[in-house]
């Protein structure tokens, strides 16, 4: 994996949720190859022990996804360009809980979290910003109308599932951003599949989460094998707006390009999406031309 990556010396990537799994895997390759690595966690007692096994090259930050006064404190601590951010950093829980803004969890770091601070850093990324999705947005759908599950009957794959798809409308929609704005910066995505990554996905339901537990420890790829689509759509030749993912059924093998389907694909749901994310973190895109 690392061998086809070109070198990145003098270039630096941020990775959020960077101190394990896949965008652990991922900050290590890249290192490998002479990046400056950001690992952007909450927990900086694991990001420091990430980092001193990643090498001199990495460091860690603090960085809380679930607090907008977080994002915006460690956004404006980087300096100097940044020549990838990957939005990897995921979270998943069984039962509604909030982030320090009100949001509902999930919705709120898995999107909301990333979106801002895409929106805070756009005006000096120079190369690729990178959201991790799942194959779950597949059959997922956004209610607009109850997008924080706080009418609905809580349901955590149900909520996660959405989060997904927000991540794929928000690459679509930024790169028509970006775009617009005469931007060489490129918004992709990327599915690691089905990986042992020690993430844990949580149905609700004990049998289901069990049956996925054991299936995970017989079928899915490494933690390595999962960040292969992240590495594509970071330094690969891949187009704005794509979506990278594993090439056997999207489930594990060497990445490839991947078919983008369903409502990821439809402009309006992204636009809209967008204003309401917008007003909720009270974050927009700053480069000129870019609405």
């Amino acid at each position: 994996m690392t061998m086809r990556i070109p070198d990145q010396t003098g270039r630096t990537a941020i990775i959020t949720g960077g101190s394990s799994g896949i965008g652990k895997a991922a900050a290590i390759a890249l290192a490998a190859k002479g990046a400056r690595v950001i690992i952007a966690v909450r927990d900086q007692t694991r990001g420091r022990v990430a980092a001193a096994e990643i090498g001199a090259r990495a460091e860690s930050r603090p960085l809380d996804l679930a607090s907008l006064a977080s994002i915006r404190e460690f956004a404006g601590a980087l300096d100097g360009p940044i020549d990838y951010l990957i939005n990897n950093a995921g979270f998943m829980t069984a039962t509604r809980r909030l982030t320090a803004d009100g949001f509902e969890g999930q919705f709120g770091v898995n999107h909301l979290g990333h979106f801002a601070l895409t929106n805070l850093l756009v005006g000096r990324i120079t190369g690729r910003v990178v959201t991790v999705t799942s194959h779950n947005y597949r059959n997922a759908h956004l209610d607009f109308d109850d997008l924080q599950w706080e009418r609905r009957p809580y349901r955590p794959f149900g909520a996660y599932g959405q989060t997904k798809l927000a991540n794929m409308l928000f690459t679509r929609e930024l790169q028509r951003r970006l775009i617009k704005a005469g931007s060489s910066v490129r918004a992709t995505a990327a599915e690691p599949g089905w990986a042992a990554t020690g993430f844990t996905m949580t149905t609700g339901r004990r049998i289901l989460d069990r049956t996925l537990v054991l299936g995970t420890r017989l079928l899915a790829q490494s933690a390595e094998g999962g960040a292969r689509p992240t590495l594509l759509a970071t330094v690969g030749e891949v187009p704005g707006g794509s979506l990278s993912s594993p090439s056997l059924l999207g489930m594990r093998g060497p990445a490839a390009l991947g078919k983008v389907s369903g409502e990821a694909l439809d402009d309006n749901i992204a636009r809209r999406l967008w204003d309401v994310s917008e007003r909720l973190t009270g974050t927009g895109f700053p480069l000129p031309a870019g609405v």
